[in-house]
């Protein structure tokens, strides 16, 4: 499940510095107003420039900071992100986008306990603040502090019940602690509320191929795929029920695929060891499932094909 969304400023409030003050504030503000029309065209290095100017002006330009961050955001470059939106937070510690983006930031980079404290901060600022409790449960989620995720959840629940994200992070957690039961009353609910969220889908496609229905999970990753087709680990989800359906080869290109995207998605490492082992290539399949036991040993499916190949390499 991964995991975090952009959350975009408000620029009315840049509007209105721009339009009611002269001289180097108004200056500051045609500046930041010319790096958001950048950000918003996708020409990041240019509102990157843009907001350069602004902070030459008026070092102490919070959303100037925060915007620049936004952009450094959306490159990936989450030091500079995380550095930019710092800055915005040094100047306001209550500045509620700078809070919330760092601690995305922080939950992307792997800084854990870092994106908790900002979501402390935020709550500190207002408790009812669903979003920090959303952050929260991903953060929680992540660490696999699954009671702590679910409470943080079902928080978020209390103060956005129309969210059918959050049902769905609420039931990917139930997922995890192997609650089907409860992860499929959550998904129902989310259901009725977005029946077009491709998230939705591809964790019915769990649940189906735990239950064993590997025909409905490939309906359901499809129907995941058709809503939304840049999420590589779909098509690994694909691949691997595609292995159980007796597809290897179509299997196998869906799962390269996904790697092809991110050559560090060990789930899809896993999948192609499972091809190998099925094609009873036992040395490549050895390759591919050790590699992922390494990056997580607790990973679903590793203790029902690594024993198998012990087993197969003691008998030689």
């Amino acid at each position: 499940m991964k995991k975090s969304k952009l959350f975009w400023l408000s620029f009315g409030l840049v509007l209105s510095i721009a339009m009611s003050c002269t001289s180097n504030i108004d200056k500051k503000g045609r500046f930041l107003l010319k790096g958001n029309n950048e950000l918003k065209e996708g020409n990041l290095k240019g509102a990157i420039t843009y907001y350069d100017e602004a902070l030459a002006i008026d070092p102490q330009f919070k959303d100037a900071f925060f915007n620049r961050g936004m952009a450094n955001y959306q490159q990936a470059k989450l030091i500079e992100a995380i550095s930019d939106f710092s800055e915005a937070i040094n100047i306001d510690n209550t500045y509620v986008p700078a809070l919330t983006q760092r601690a995305i930031a922080h939950l992307d980079f792997g800084e854990n306990y870092k994106a908790l404290e900002d979501t402390k901060a935020l709550l500190q600022i207002n408790e009812e603040d669903g979003q920090a409790y959303f952050i929260r449960g991903l953060v929680q989620t992540e660490m696999k502090s699954y009671d702590e995720a679910l409470n943080a959840f079902n928080k978020a629940i209390q103060f956005s019940p129309d969210n059918a994200e959050l049902y769905i992070n609420s039931a990917t957690v139930h997922y995890y602690r192997n609650d089907l039961d409860a992860a499929v009353v959550d998904l129902e609910k989310a259901m009725e509320l977005n029946p077009r969220e491709s998230k939705l889908h591809n964790l019915w496609s769990l649940i189906h191929f735990e239950n064993g229905d590997y025909q409905k999970a490939l309906e359901s990753v499809e129907e995941a795929i058709n809503l939304d087709k840049d999420h590589s680990y779909y098509y690994n989800n694909r691949g691997l029920y595609k292995l159980y359906l007796d597809k290897p080869d179509d299997a196998l290109e869906d799962i390269n695929y996904s790697l092809k995207q991110n050559t560090k998605n060990y789930y899809a490492i896993r999948n192609k060891g499972i091809y190998y082992f099925k094609k009873g290539e036992m040395s490549l399949a050895s390759k591919f499932l050790n590699e992922a036991y390494k990056a997580d040993p607790e990973m679903p499916l590793l203790s029902e094909y690594l024993p198998q190949l012990d087993s197969e390499a003691t008998q030689k």
